[in-house]
């Protein structure tokens, strides 16, 4: 008989200990008084955002941000604590936003329609990860890489051809239930001083669901499984010679980070009442994955909060505040031109390229050395 290998003793230190905090966040503490107050803070506005901004610009930043700190968080745990680099994300992506935008369109708008999109994209998922990690992850590094682009960008087309079911290039959209429609009024009266509707129950169902995903990938990274998957981003050579099946946990950690994406695809989808090609399977929002991961820091489920907060934040408002500025300067020579809010695209790759020099290890890695000296 084969022995099972053993536990090493640091994977103790994955059980939860101590307080409550310690046991939500799986014993993962932030470490950095600066970290701390940035999350929370983030944390804190996301929570208040329909009750300190008007408007359905910050309320749809905030949402999005959610989203994608499940997206990000999800292909952190593939590529940070892994080691996979997989280009298929945005395929998972799309196909949770797909199964939540035909079941809501074709069997109509109500919670049973949604949940049975969501199962139907979860199983999707799950099939084509198992198939892609036992088929694929055999092989050396790049040529995974290339695989997964190659499926991806299949499965784009796919989406854009089969125009009965995916609504083609102009993709589907679809009623939702009538609790998240903005028309739905839980409470006759304002809730400090803001009507409820269904708009903003929307934002807290993506709100809270988003932040139940993140602890639960930040328990599984911090669990036995999750040192497994560690000790073979470092050496699988090794891992390997103590008994543990490389292939296997790999597979195991491209379904589970195929689920995450799916959940967020759905999310995403609840929240814009549509879902297409170019909205959850476009190679773009995959570049916009691996930016989020780097500027966070690879390897730190808390980098995919920053690095979302970060990059949304940026997305969403760096035009505006160079159009403020421009209109500021309009009596000084050249600068207005140089940062006229058309060449927002040009600064934002600008703001990343120094954000990546400054921060090599990425923003949580960059605090948390600063606390350690």
């Amino acid at each position: 008989m084969t022995a099972t290998p053993a536990i090493p003793a640091s994977f103790d230190e994955a059980r939860p200990r101590g307080g409550l905090l310690a046991g939500l966040l799986s014993s993962d503490m932030p470490r950095s008084r600066a970290l701390s107050f940035i999350l929370i803070a983030i944390v804190l506005v996301l929570a208040l955002t329909p009750f300190l901004f008007s408007g359905s610009q910050p309320l749809s930043t905030a949402a999005k941000i959610c989203v994608f700190i499940v997206l990000v968080a999800s292909y952190d745990l593939l590529l940070g604590y892994s080691g996979i680099v997989s280009f298929a994300h945005t395929m998972f992506f799309g196909i949770g936003g797909y199964g939540i935008a035909i079941g809501l369109e074709k069997l109509g708008a109500d919670w049973g329609s949604a949940a049975i999109g969501l199962v139907a994209a979860l199983c999707t998922s799950a099939i084509l990860a198992i198939a892609i990690g036992l088929l694929s992850l055999r092989v050396r590094a790049i040529f995974f890489s290339m695989i997964t682009l190659a499926v991806a960008s299949a499965m784009a087309v796919l989406a854009s051809q089969m125009s009965g079911i995916t609504g083609g290039e102009d993709g589907l959209s679809f009623q939702l239930p009538y609790a998240l429609r903005p028309a739905f009024r839980p409470f006759a009266e304002p809730v400090f001083g803001v009507m409820i509707n269904g708009r903003i129950v929307a934002y807290y169902l993506l709100f809270f669901v988003a932040m139940g995903m993140f602890l639960l990938m930040l328990r599984i990274v911090n669990s036995p499984f999750g040192r497994v998957l560690q000790a073979i981003r470092e050496n699988e050579f090794r891992a390997e010679a103590l008994g543990y099946r490389v292939v296997a946990y790999r597979t195991a950690a491209s379904v589970i980070s195929a689920l995450a994406a799916t959940v967020a695809g759905a999310l995403l989808a609840l929240w814009l009442r549509y879902n297409g090609p170019d909205t959850t399977l476009s190679f773009a929002i995959m570049i916009d994955i691996l930016l989020m991961v780097v500027i966070g820091g690879m390897g730190t489920m808390y980098g995919a909060i920053i690095g979302a907060a970060l990059f949304v934040l940026a997305q969403s408002y760096l035009q505006v505040l160079m159009e403020a500025g421009s209109k500021a300067l309009a009596g000084i020579p050249l600068l207005p031109n140089l940062i006229h809010p058309d060449r927002w695209l040009l600064w934002l790759g600008a703001l990343f390229v120094i954000s990546v020099y400054a921060f090599p290890g990425g923003i949580v890695g960059r605090l948390r050395q600063g606390k350690r000296n």
